[in-house]
């Protein structure tokens, strides 16, 4: 168990580095009861940097949430408020429940009324990270995103059998950091970075294999056995696999347009955790959500209750206009 001082230390981390909290700002921010520890440890930092902190503790909506993928994920109104009048919110509660509450209005409300947002990563107090770390990955993220500029299309395979193209046209690349910037959308810290895309919604074609997370179907890890979506004109018409698979049929079943191919996205972290919801963040992993794209991705459209991610290991990335590697064999390769 990490000491006080150790996460008051990686909470100072997270208020003067990742959302750099000055004087007089308005923090918001959300826990669940695991957390609690946590969340007074981010609020007396704060308040040490002459902010204004609240805690508001949403168990009950993360409990049901986390029992029924249906159940909706929009906050009530008095924490809806809270968030589009904050400068910061950040969200210290389990990590799936914090990934899917990425995709409601008031995040995208926040973030265009210039807020800064993002949740915790468990471990605080044993992260060991530094700046210098923080800025690495961005860097990649940066590099990456320069080198997709103006791009069309990416070609992403496995050695489980992914080998899928995704057009990204007219799709401005987004930025999920650990170093954020006001307006920038909510991701994860500190581990994890990303770099995503609105996949233009009807051109995802081939055969995309699930086989790290696979959010939304009640595991504590990665999936048992492979999950394959087979994409045809940017939908799933078919999911098989086991008894995973049977899941993830079932949540998406009878949700309007769950079954497209929303989001497209990398990693460029090196410290993300394998088996937990950061891994998507990780070097070497891609992942594709089905569902929703048009309250977190820049140029989405396409409107859904849910928003699933599935992420592919080892994956290799290589952009179709020019063959630039991104991603080889599960390597960093710009």
């Amino acid at each position: 168990m990490p000491t006080a001082e150790e996460i008051r230390k990686d909470a100072e981390l997270v208020i003067d580095v990742c959302m750099s909290v000055e004087e007089d700002d308005v923090v918001t921010i959300i826990c669940d009861n695991a957390h609690r520890v946590e969340a007074d440890a981010l609020a007396e930092v704060a308040l040490a940097r002459k902010a204004w902190p609240v805690i508001m503790d949403n168990e009950a909506q993360v409990r049901r949430g986390l029992a029924d993928t249906h159940f909706p994920m929009a906050p009530p109104r008095n924490l809806h408020e809270a968030m589009v009048s904050s400068d910061e919110i950040i969200i210290v509660a389990q990590l799936e429940w914090a990934n899917r509450f990425a995709h409601v209005p008031p995040v995208k409300e926040a973030c265009e009324k210039n807020a800064k947002i993002a949740s915790v990563e468990p471990g605080m107090g044993a992260w060991g990270l530094t700046k210098e770390k923080l800025l690495l990955a961005q860097k990649r993220a940066q590099d990456a995103m320069a080198a997709l500029e103006g791009k069309k299309e990416c070609h992403v395979t496995s050695p489980a059998g992914t080998d899928v193209r995704v057009s990204i046209e007219g799709r401005p690349a987004l930025e999920i950091t650990s170093i954020k910037e006001r307006g920038q959308m909510m991701g994860p810290l500190p581990l994890w970075a990303e770099v995503a895309f609105a996949a233009v919604e009807d051109r995802t074609e081939g055969v995309i294999v699930v086989d790290g997370i696979m959010m939304g179907i009640g595991l504590p890890g990665q999936v048992n056995e492979p999950i394959t979506w087979t994409m045809e004109k940017g939908r799933a018409v078919s999911i098989e696999g086991g008894e995973d698979a049977a899941k993830l049929r079932k949540v998406i079943e009878g949700v309007k347009d769950a079954d497209v191919a929303g989001e497209f996205a990398f990693g460029v972290s090196e410290v993300a955790p394998f088996g937990t919801p950061s891994e998507k963040g990780r070097v070497g992993t891609v992942h594709f959500a089905l569902g929703d794209n048009h309250l977190a991705y820049p140029g989405g459209q396409n409107v859904s209750a849910l928003h699933l991610d599935g992420v592919i290991l080892n994956a290799s990335l290589q952009v179709v206009d020019d063959g630039t590697w991104i991603v080889k064999d599960g390597e960093w390769a710009l």
